[in-house]
Parts: C-alpha cells; sequence; structure tokens
C-alpha cells in the first residue's frame, strides 16, 4: 500500500537532479520487486513506471514478458497499459512477440473498447508472423458495426501489408468497398492508404480511378482531396487519358480553393501529371502561374516559398508566362530569408533566355555592391543625447543579406553560369558580357577568380570579334594599381590579372600603345602575386615588345631607335628583381627574358642610321637572313627576334575529341620497343680495331640488324662510322686522315674539359676503367659531332616572305599586307554579331572516336574552359563536332617495313578503303563522284 506512483517516480527525479542516476538505480529495484507481485494493479503501475524510464532512455527489455502479462489484463486501463509499453518497447527481433498472436485474436473479437486497443497496439507490433496470422481477423474488422473500428482496422491493414505483402490481393476487394463506405472517417483513411501503397505498383490501381474520380467531384474535405489528387498524379503517367478528363475539377480548385496547400498539390499534380499540354493545358498552366504569382506579394513567407517551388516546375514548359513576372521574381532575390533567396535564384537561372538576360544579370550583379548605409538615430535618442544625458549614438548599419560570403559565392557563380550555358548561347553582346566579368571581380570580394579568369580567355579565344574590347579592358586591369593592391587581400580575385596578362600578350597586335604596357608587366608591385601570375606576366612583355618592335620596323624611322633603347633599358633594369625569385618557373622566364633584351640592347647599341633607299636587301636575290645580300636593312636586325617566337601558329579553342581523334598511323606499334634491346654494346677494343682497318666479326643477329638501318636522324648521327658489306665498321674519311698533331691536340682539350668538369656538382664524372668505355665516350669530340638538320623546323628563309618583313625587304614597299586593325586606327564599332568558335581544332587525319551503345553522344558545355597552350590556366574545351583539320606542318611517320619487331600480337590496323556500290546507274555515279570530289572514305577494321 506504500508503493510508488508514477508522479512519484516523477516528483523524486525532480527533486535528485543532483544524484539522479543513484535515485533512479533505486527506483528500478524497487519496480523489479512490484513487477513480481500476483496483483495486477501493482504490475500495471510497475510496467507503466518502467516504461517512463525506458522514454528516458533506460533499457526495459527484461521486463518482455511482464508487459504480455499485463496486455492480458481483463481490465480496459490495465490492458492499455500493457499495449502502451508494448507498442513503445517492442521490436522486430523481440523473442516474446510469439506469444501475442493468440491474445491479439482474443481481443480482436472481444468487445469494441478491446478491439481498438488491440488494432491500435497491432499497427506498432507487427511482424510478418502476425500479419500472416492475423489477415483474416483484421480483413473481417473492415465489416465492423462501429466506424471507428472499421477505420482503425483500415489503418492496421496498411501495416500489415507492408510486412506481409501477400496479403494485398486478399483485402483488395474489400479496401474498394470502402471507397463507398458512408462514414468520412473510414474512406478518408482508405484513400490515405491507397495513396501510400500506389508509389509502390500504380499501374493496379488504375481500377480504382473512376471511384477516386467521384470522390474527387463530389467531396469537399480538402485533406482528403489532396490525397486523392496525390494518387492522381501517381496514376496519370500510366493512362494518358486521364489528363483530358482531370482538366476540368482541378482548374476549378485551383480557380475556387482557398486552402494554400490544396493548390500547392493541385498545380504539382498538373506538373508531373503532363496536364499543361495543348491549348487547355495553356489555359491551365496560366491560371496556375496567376495563382502562384499572387503569392509573392503576400507577407506569408511559407507562401512565396511553395510559390517559388511550383513555378519552377513551371518554367521549362511554360517559361513565357513566368517571365511576365520577372520583376517580381527579381525582387525575391533580396529576400531576407535565405531560403526564398535560394528559391528565387533557382527561378531566375530557369527563366534566362537570350532576350533576358542582360537585365537579370544587372539584377544579380547589382545585388553584389555593397550599399551604404543610412540608418538613422531615433528621435528619443536624438533627444537625449542634446539634454546631455547619453554620449553620441554609434548607427548600426544594416546587414544586408547579400553580404553573407556564402551567398555571395553562389550568387556570383550563378551569374557565370547564366553567362556560359551551352557555350554562350545566350550572350548577344560580347562587350557587355565582358565588362560584367570585369566588373564582377571589382564587387564580388569573393574568391571567384579562376572562374572569371577561365570564361575570359576563352571568350578571347572563341570570339574573335570580341578580341579588341577584350584587350582594352584587360589593358585597364593590368594598368589599375587599386586592384593590384586588393589582389592579396581575401576576395581580390588576382587569378582575373592572369588572364588579363595573357590575353593582353596573346594578342598584343591590337593594343594601341604597347610601349607603355611594358611598365605596368614589370612592375615592382606584382611580385606579391602568386608565382603562376608572376610568369603569366614576364611572358606577356616579351609578347607584347617583340609585336611592339616588329611594328616599329616595318615603318622604321631613324628617330625610333633612342626610344627602344629607352625601353629596352627600362625592362634591363626591372628584371633582375624577377631573376631572384623564389620560385623556379618565374627565375627561368626572367633568365630568358634578360638574355633576350641583352641581345637585343647589344644589336641597337651597334645599329648605324642608315638612309633610305629603295631596295633594303640589294638585287642579289636574298630572300633570308641566311641569304648573302648586297644591302643590309635600315632597321636593327633585333627587332624581328622575338615575335616569330610567340606568332607562329594561334592558340585556337581546341575540340574535346581532338586527343582520342588522332589516327595511329600504319604500321606503328605502341606496344613494341622504340629502340630494339641489345644484349651487350660493342667492346671498345673492336671499335678500335675498326678504326685501323681490322674486320670485325658480328653475330647474325647483329647482321641482320644491320641489313635494315633506321633512318632520320639515327642515320645522321652515325654518319661518321662506314660499314662495309662485311658488316666491318670502319671510321670516316674525316678520322683517317686525322695527324698525329690533331689527335694530341684533341685529346688535350678532352682532358682539359674533364679537369673543368670535375669540380662542376651537377656533372657526373664516370670513374670507370678505361677498356669498359665504348669508342663515342674515349674518343669523343665536340667538335666532331655531326650538327643534324631539323627538318620539321621552319626554314630561315621563310623569316623574310613573312608579311611582317614583306613590306620591308621587297622592293615594292607600297605593297602593304593586311593586318588587324589595331584599337588607334580603327573608328567606334558599330554594332555587330559575334561568331563564336564552338567546334574548335581537330588533329590532321583526325577520325571520329569509336562510340558504344549506350554512350551519350556529345554536347557542347557552357563552362567553355581555357585554350590550348595556356600554360597554367584553365584546359577544358567543350565537346566539339568533327571539323575540317589544318593541314599538319609535322612530317608523317617514315617506318621501314623490313624492320625486326618483337613477338608482340598483332594489331588491328585501321585501314582507309572506298566503299563500293552494289548497284548501277545513278547510285554508281553517284558514288564516283563522292570519291572523285574527295569524300571522306570508310574506315574498315583489317586484321
Amino acid at each position: 500500500m506504500w508503493e510508488r506512483t508514477l508522479q512519484d517516480l516523477i516528483r523524486g527525479l525532480r527533486a535528485n537532479k543532483k544524484d539522479e542516476s543513484k535515485f533512479i538505480a533505486q527506483a528500478v529495484d524497487e519496480i523489479r520487486n512490484e513487477i513480481k507481485s500476483k496483483d495486477m494493479e501493482i504490475k500495471a503501475a510497475a510496467v507503466l513506471k518502467l516504461t517512463y524510464l525506458h522514454m528516458l532512455g533506460y533499457d526495459m527489455s527484461w521486463a518482455s514478458f511482464n508487459v504480455i502479462e499485463v496486455m492480458s489484463a481483463p481490465r480496459i486501463h490495465l490492458k492499455t497499459i500493457g499495449y502502451l509499453a508494448a507498442a513503445l518497447s517492442f521490436q522486430q527481433d523481440t523473442d516474446v512477440l510469439m506469444l501475442t498472436t493468440n491474445l491479439l485474436k482474443k481481443d480482436l473479437g472481444s468487445k469494441p473498447e478491446d478491439v481498438a486497443v488491440a488494432l491500435n497496439g497491432l499497427s506498432h507490433i507487427v511482424t510478418s508472423e502476425l500479419a500472416r496470422d492475423l489477415a483474416p481477423e483484421l480483413i473481417a474488422m473492415l465489416n465492423h458495426s462501429r466506424p471507428h473500428i472499421r477505420k482503425r482496422s483500415v489503418l492496421a491493414l496498411y501495416k500489415a501489408i507492408i510486412r506481409y505483402p501477400e496479403v494485398l490481393p486478399q483485402c483488395m476487394t474489400r479496401l474498394r468497398e470502402k471507397l463507398d463506405d458512408t462514414d468520412d472517417g473510414v474512406v478518408a483513411a482508405t484513400v490515405n492508404v491507397l495513396c501510400e501503397l500506389a508509389h509502390r505498383n500504380p499501374r493496379e490501381y488504375l481500377p480504382l480511378a473512376p471511384q477516386l474520380f467521384h470522390l474527387l467531384t463530389t467531396s469537399s474535405n480538402n485533406w482528403m482531396l489532396i490525397k486523392i489528387i496525390k494518387l492522381f498524379g501517381t496514376l496519370t503517367p500510366y493512362e494518358p487519358r486521364l489528363v483530358k478528363k482531370l482538366q476540368p475539377p482541378i482548374t476549378d480548385l485551383i480557380s475556387t480553393t482557398s486552402a494554400i496547400s490544396l493548390l500547392y498539390e493541385c498545380v504539382r499534380t498538373c506538373i508531373i501529371g503532363g496536364m499543361l499540354q495543348g491549348h487547355s493545358g495553356n489555359q491551365l498552366a496560366r491560371t496556375c502561374v496567376t495563382k502562384l504569382a499572387s503569392f509573392l506579394q503576400d507577407r506569408d513567407q511559407n507562401l512565396k516559398y511553395i510559390s517559388l517551388l511550383a513555378l519552377v516546375k513551371i518554367v521549362p514548359t511554360h517559361a513565357e508566362l513566368v517571365a511576365e513576372y520577372q520583376d517580381m521574381v527579381l525582387s525575391s532575390v533580396n529576400d531576407e530569408d535565405i531560403s526564398i533567396r535560394m528559391r528565387a535564384l533557382d527561378l531566375v537561372s530557369a527563366m534566362v533566355s537570350r532576350h533576358n538576360l542582360q537585365p537579370i544579370v544587372q539584377q544579380l550583379l547589382s545585388h553584389l555592391v555593397k550599399a551604404e548605409s543610412s540608418a538613422l538615430p531615433s528621435a528619443s535618442a536624438t533627444l537625449l543625447q542634446f539634454a546631455g544625458s547619453l554620449p553620441p549614438p554609434v548607427v548600426q548599419p544594416g546587414v544586408s543579406p547579400a553580404q553573407s560570403p556564402a551567398y555571395r559565392i553562389t550568387l556570383a557563380q550563378r551569374i557565370l553560369t547564366l553567362g556560359a550555358q551551352g557555350v554562350y548561347d545566350n550572350v548577344t553582346d560580347f562587350e557587355w558580357y565582358i565588362s560584367v566579368l570585369v566588373d564582377l571581380a571589382y564587387v564580388a570580394r569573393v574568391n571567384i577568380g579562376s572562374e572569371i579568369r577561365t570564361q575570359l580567355v576563352d571568350i578571347a579565344g572563341r570570339v574573335r570579334g570580341a578580341r579588341r574590347y577584350a584587350v582594352q579592358f584587360m589593358v585597364k586591369l593590368v594598368t589599375d594599381d587599386g586592384f593590384l593592391h586588393n589582389a592579396s587581400e581575401e576576395g581580390g580575385c588576382p587569378e582575373v590579372l592572369w588572364a588579363a596578362a595573357y590575353i593582353c600578350g596573346e594578342f598584343c597586335s591590337e593594343l594601341a600603345e604597347p610601349q607603355k604596357l611594358l611598365s605596368h608587366l614589370l612592375q615592382p608591385g606584382i611580385t606579391t602575386l602568386p608565382s603562376d601570375i608572376v610568369a603569366v606576366y614576364l611572358q606577356a612583355s616579351l609578347k607584347v615588345f617583340g609585336s611592339w618592335a616588329a611594328e616599329l620596323a616595318e615603318r622604321w624611322d631613324n628617330d625610333d631607335l633612342p626610344r627602344v633603347q629607352g625601353a629596352v633599358s627600362d625592362v634591363l633594369e626591372r628584371l633582375p628583381s624577377f631573376a631572384a625569385h623564389p620560385d623556379i618557373e618565374v627565375q627561368e622566364r626572367a633568365a630568358e627574358a634578360l638574355q633576350l633584351f641583352a641581345f637585343v640592347r647589344a644589336d641597337l647599341a651597334v645599329h648605324k642610321p642608315k638612309p633610305r633607299v629603295d631596295s633594303l636587301y640589294g638585287d642579289g636575290g636574298g630572300s633570308g637572313f641566311g641569304e648573302p645580300t648586297t644591302a643590309e636593312p635600315r632597321f636593327p636586325k633585333s627587332l624581328f627576334l622575338l615575335k616569330p617566337l610567340f606568332s607562329a601558329h594561334p592558340l585556337n579553342a581546341v575540340a574535346h575529341s581532338a586527343q582520342v581523334s588522332v589516327p595511329i598511323p600504319d604500321g606503328l606499334d605502341l606496344e613494341a620497343w622504340i629502340v630494339p634491346w641489345q644484349a651487350e654494346a660493342t667492346p671498345a677494343a673492336e671499335l678500335d680495331d675498326g678504326v685501323e682497318g681490322k674486320k670485325v666479326k658480328r653475330s647474325k643477329k647483329d647482321r641482320d640488324t644491320g641489313k635494315t638501318k633506321r633512318k632520320g636522324k639515327a642515320k645522321a648521327i652515325h654518319d661518321d662510322v662506314n660499314v662495309d658489306e662485311d658488316g666491318a665498321r670502319s671510321a670516316s674519311p674525316s678520322q683517317a686522315t686525322e695527324t698525329v698533331e690533331e689527335r694530341a691536340e684533341r685529346e688535350r682539350r678532352r682532358l682539359d674539359r674533364l679537369e673543368r668538369l670535375r669540380d662542376d656538382p651537377y656533372y657526373l664524372v664516370d670513374d670507370r676503367p678505361s677498356s669498359t668505355r665504348t669508342l663515342g665516350l674515349n674518343a669523343a669530340d665536340l667538335d666532331a659531332i655531326p650538327v643534324v638538320k631539323l627538318d620539321d623546323l621552319p626554314p630561315l628563309s621563310q623569316a623574310a616572305t613573312s608579311p611582317a618583313l614583306t613590306s620591308v625587304v621587297s622592293s615594292s614597299c607600297t605593297a602593304t599586307t593586311p593586318r588587324l586593325p589595331s584599337l588607334r586606327s580603327s573608328p567606334a564599332p558599330a554594332a555587330q554579331t559575334f561568331v563564336i568558335d564552338k567546334t574548335g581544332e581537330m588533329p590532321d587525319g583526325a577520325v571520329a572516336p569509336p562510340r558504344f551503345a549506350g554512350s551519350p553522344s556529345p554536347a557542347l558545355h557552357g563552362n567553355g574552359n581555357g585554350l590550348a597552350g595556356a600554360a597554367g590556366g584553365p584546359g577544358e574545351a567543350s565537346n566539339m563536332a568533327l571539323a575540317a583539320p589544318p593541314p599538319s606542318r609535322f612530317a608523317p611517320y617514315d617506318l621501314d617495313v623490313d624492320e625486326p619487331r618483337p613477338g608482340t600480337p598483332q594489331p588491328i590496323k585501321v585501314t582507309r578503303v572506298k566503299k563500293k556500290g552494289t548497284g548501277g546507274g545513278k547510285k554508281e555515279k553517284k558514288h564516283k563522284r563522292t570519291a572523285e570530289g574527295g569524300g571522306a572514305p570508310a574506315l574498315v577494321a583489317t586484321p
């Protein structure tokens, strides 16, 4: 009679907060004693207290059997405690659940209150075995006389179907009957169960469409209508005829309902069900958009959120309807709620087209501009200030939602994504977009520089019509000391300076005053930038000077000499500081530039002004620097030293599939050794004998190898050693006629060189005995090494025929070579249509890469990353269509067919054959015309 009740346990927990664990341990001991009592009231009270402790996190699995004992109590208030404890503590693997089968069958056939309690508990503890054994009783409960029992049975049956799906065919007929039940609660429960089950296999529930449609048009229960509309949204993709049937009632619901949740479900069902297509669908779409747009001006943030969510789903099919409310959508971008701002950004991104890109980007860009605070002190604060009781108030600037770094970087990335979408498909004015990229670099104040750099370089390479304007803007960036000063700060976007220097150097022919840019490219302040940017600055200075010097040479005047000498001297004064830079790349480029400019300065120093003559090279016919001429040019020759190093080939966009499209030459085995492996080298003694004229016997393998000598460089290198018909090698004539004095002098030079290199830490001295060295190492004479002419390089004679020299060398100087217009001589650009190079370059003889079944077709990426040859820059290009490749300047592979190959499997060779027509007449003539016209032959794989 003195046992603690649940209320006493709760009071004790509150009173013993400092020593709660000790109190709970004492309470659990008491519960263990009470739960063994034969009095069902005491046992039920102990189970109830134990259930409360279980809710606090303490284990009660040890009392599972006692819970079942309380579940079997005859009194309803005790039975309720037992089912509550079972619902909270029993799991699917509780071992005593097998003992509840008969208990549940007994309770399901008992009084209505016992049935209700049993159905509620069963829905929580049901397992696959209980669902299988109790399915007949649950199905029978669907026809109970009490509506609340029928409703509970429907819900409990859903849990049984989930655990044991084989029950569904047995109860489907009864569930269909419950849709016509007289009680609205039973009908709503049945619709709810069918809506959840239809997600698993919607096709099985299509026969229920007539009854569900009747409920849709007759019911006034908003929650049930929501479930019915969700169910129709699941069924519509499997039965297209439902779309036409559902459009009138759903349109009526959208126009008349005041329930926001029901309206949203109607709009969502129209979208996923495909009801917005066709003439009637357009009217429904306009109704949906009008309703949703009204929510954008509502003060309720929830309505704004769901409106933006629904509009995002409508834009792909009816963008023109959403575009009518563009201003309202853009106003949501600056909302105080971050979730609404993000959804508004999603909607704005989906709305972008060629017609509205500029206003949308300008609006988004304005949100990144830091607004000046205009907050004023309140009237009371002003009065107190004048009264002298308070110090002057400090005005706290209002924190704009756009000041969050995470949001700012999201907004900046979204602007870049909108512009680059579809390889700049939506950009109609690239001059405007270049200015947007530059403005974004100034106002973003987040780390977005690498993305801006990628697009600037990509646009300058792809859009030729925008290069002049891009160079003009990049000059402003390079000469802006404020941007350079802020580049080292967080969010300073220093990578944009990489793009500015690269574009100014690569397209320096568009510069108005190149010589003035040199001082900015080599200013000492750039040493604070990352090393890769400094390296690009140095490279750009070489390109700018080379272009300017070549341009001066074409219109040379003797008065230009002091100006060029001053520019070279200024460059040479600035370069030594970069040669001591800690980065090796900057050191190397600075050292190379120092040597080149030193050579130019030396040439300018010895240059003597010459009077103008009609023919600068005389009548000797010299066409290049390597041929004799009768007259020297009026300009210093070193002015043309730098430009050919960087302007030999233009850097264009490269197709995404260029590398994989390079064909493998016939006869090339990529698995074979480039240089055949030999067992051992020829001893030096044998070679010495060969020089003296003695025959050296070679193995069969050596003789076979000697039959097929390599061509090209290998032949040129071994020209000093002759091989006779018997395989013996003899010295070349130059070596055979060497006198004793020449041999002694060569040996002396060799010893001097070895002594000089002995103290060089970067030279590895060969300490092996002389008997193990080869003839080429013992008797190596640096002066006797043959010079190999590189055939793949253009001859020096072509320099005189280049457009840069033609106007100076040729006697007819009046004929000028067409050049790209420069900023100084070109009028103001008129409105033009920009052409984007979306294809890119393909290698010579490119073939289409193999396409496998199921592989996606190539698509153009919108980020347009970089150009080939941009060192250190972005390098990902777009997927391109197969374009006509330019002729290659490299000689094709020349492979001897008799050259021995290692024993590798014979590769599959790709050969080109012409397609043979099987018919006659016009078809054969068509094939013949195609072959004669240079059509692409078919590719056939032959073993």
